[in-house]
């Protein structure tokens, strides 16, 4: 049952993300969109604030201000031979976050989940019994609309702007996965989830997911959770770690089923050659992500410099 009210929440449960940031998606994805058709051509600082109506200065401090990168380090950190750089040693990336204990919790520079799975009972339902909060919330890479359980987090989609999505079309997208579930408007739910998952460096609060899938794509969302920020694997690499590399294709499926955006980065699953593969949110958004991703890791490097 879906309790519907279109109202946006009250300004007391927008998430502290940081209005300028938010703000600064719109003209960003304008920018991404230009750089992901010219970036072969390397565009500098000035073709880029020309496509946008602004002026040099300004193009470059609103790129600084929302990712910690210029415009320049932004193209070379989503061209093809960076990707290539992140996926160099990407068959034992998996193996080695493991090694070190890392395998979802803890990750450097990375968010602190934590996260169960419903039993394969509970899946087949289609979300029975389960009881569903949902709300819309402005984040870096867009709107998006968060889901929790009283357990926690179970869906976090981006509404694709490129596709002229609604909310109401990604509203009806994330309750047919579960359509059995009571679903009811409550932002107040999940705005202090959704506020942690997009404050680098805010209060380090545990984030608790919970995956709803079948056996096989949990297994393949838990795999996701090893990846560290500022990396990359191929399908062939999350396939050998699940079973065998054999299964690619179906990793492929479970990838494009990841119900938890961001948080389960299947944003930073590539094809073997560096290419960016798809993303269920639009590939603008994938490349504002690794983009953002990047300037998170800059910043922190530069941080563990400077500090004693």
């Amino acid at each position: 049952m879906l309790m519907k009210d279109t109202a946006r929440a009250p300004a007391e449960l927008i998430p502290a993300i940081g209005s300028e940031s938010v703000r600064d998606y719109d003209t960003v994805r304008r920018a991404l969109r230009f750089l992901s058709e010219q970036w072969q051509d390397q565009p500098d600082l000035d073709a880029l604030a020309a496509h946008l109506c602004l002026s040099p200065a300004h193009c470059q401090k609103l790129f600084k201000r929302w990712c910690g990168l210029s415009p320049k380090e932004f193209v070379q950190a989503v061209t093809l031979d960076h990707a290539r750089q992140m996926l160099e040693g990407s068959a034992s990336v998996l193996d080695a976050a493991h090694e070190v204990g890392l395998s979802g919790t803890g990750r450097l520079h990375d968010l602190f989940v934590t996260h169960e799975a419903m039993t394969p009972g509970d899946t087949r339902r289609r979300g029975k019994g389960l009881g569903m909060a949902y709300g819309f919330h402005p984040t870096p890479f867009g709107e998006a609309l968060a889901a929790m359980t009283t357990r926690g987090l179970a869906g976090l989609a981006f509404v694709d702007e490129d596709k002229g999505q609604t909310r109401d079309t990604l509203l009806a997208e994330m309750t047919a996965r579960w359509p059995r579930a009571s679903w009811r408007h409550a932002p107040e739910a999940s705005a202090a989830t959704v506020s942690d998952i997009f404050n680098p460096g805010g209060t380090r609060r545990e984030i608790k997911l919970i995956l709803i899938g079948t056996d096989w794509e949990v297994r393949v969302w838990r795999t996701l959770l090893d990846i560290p920020v500022g990396r990359a694997v191929s399908y062939i690499d999350v396939a050998r770690h699940v079973c065998t590399e054999r299964a690619a294709r179906a990793v492929g499926t479970a990838v494009s089923k990841n119900p938890i955006a961001f948080v389960v980065p299947c944003h930073r699953v590539m094809r073997s050659d560096g290419g960016l593969g798809g993303y269920h949110w639009g590939l603008t958004r994938k490349w504002a992500i690794i983009g953002w991703e990047a300037g998170q890791v800059v910043r922190a490097a530069k941080d563990d410099a400077f500090s004693p």
